[in-house]
């Protein structure tokens, strides 16, 4: 193993991957959803873009191979979220584009991506969803979340919530967001990334595996309904770490 690709870690919180204003908040004037038609137009644009890079980037850089993406076709119409490892800066805004293609996307991130140079100011037409800080903010986040997946989108959350490069371990994750798709009854999706070595080269493959549909028990508490389908997506994206067999990156705690 080559010491630079060796990164070493205090706790599962740690940054790898620092943003220019790794601390921004967002402004009180914050627009989650962009109505004029202008802006609709070049979110379109700017997704589609996307999708149309993403493709090639994942397939010949990343090496991506999916695996079960007609899962997706148990929801048709209906919206739904995708709960994800986090382990690629740029590949983790195509991966649940492409599995999931033609249905669109949202994903929940962190305000500091939006400092990002020349990326961040696009993040917004992409579909970025930032977390909010204040309760204001909060309401709107919410509103827009509750939206799309009212308009039968996907909203997906990487609940380890810091990027770690082709981590081949599952990290911890609160149950937190959980309460999302509890409140508003619909699936979820867990999307597993793994990664194998190649035949040729140092860099790995990367299969990404995604099961569901999960549904809440309706049978449980609500709180209990959150802590369960938490419990057995965690578990199922667990399972499918197993098949990560290539350090490519290796984590070591201090």
């Amino acid at each position: 193993m080559n010491k630079e690709r060796i990164r070493y870690y205090k706790d599962f919180t740690e940054d790898f991957e620092k943003a220019p204003e790794q601390n921004m908040r967002l402004s009180e004037d914050y627009r989650y959803i962009r109505e004029k038609r202008g802006e609709r137009f070049l979110s379109a644009l700017i997704y589609a873009l996307a999708v149309v890079f993403g493709f090639p980037f994942c397939k010949l850089h990343l090496g991506v191979k999916y695996k079960n993406r007609k899962a997706f076709r148990a929801v048709k119409k209906q919206g739904a979220f995708i709960y994800a490892n986090h382990t690629q800066p740029v590949g983790d805004v195509f991966l649940p584009a492409l599995a999931c293609f033609p249905k669109r996307i949202y994903t929940v991130v962190s305000p500091a991506n939006l400092s990002l140079p020349v990326i961040g100011k696009v993040l917004p037409y992409l579909g970025a969803l930032p977390v909010a800080d204040t309760l204001s903010n909060m309401k709107k986040f919410n509103s827009a979340v509750e939206r799309r997946i009212k308009d039968g989108k996907i909203v997906t959350i990487y609940p380890e919530a810091h990027v770690w490069e082709y981590c081949t371990q599952l990290r911890p994750f609160s149950e937190t967001s959980f309460k999302y798709p509890v409140r508003l009854g619909v699936p979820v999706f867990a999307m597993t990334v793994t990664y194998q070595k190649r035949r040729f080269g140092t860099k790995p493959k990367t299969t990404v595996y995604l099961d569901g549909p999960f549904y809440s028990d309706e049978n449980l508490s609500s709180r209990d309904r959150v802590n369960d389908l938490h419990q057995r997506v965690y578990s199922r994206m667990q399972m499918r770490m197993r098949h990560s067999n290539y350090d490519y990156i290796k984590y070591e705690q201090l």
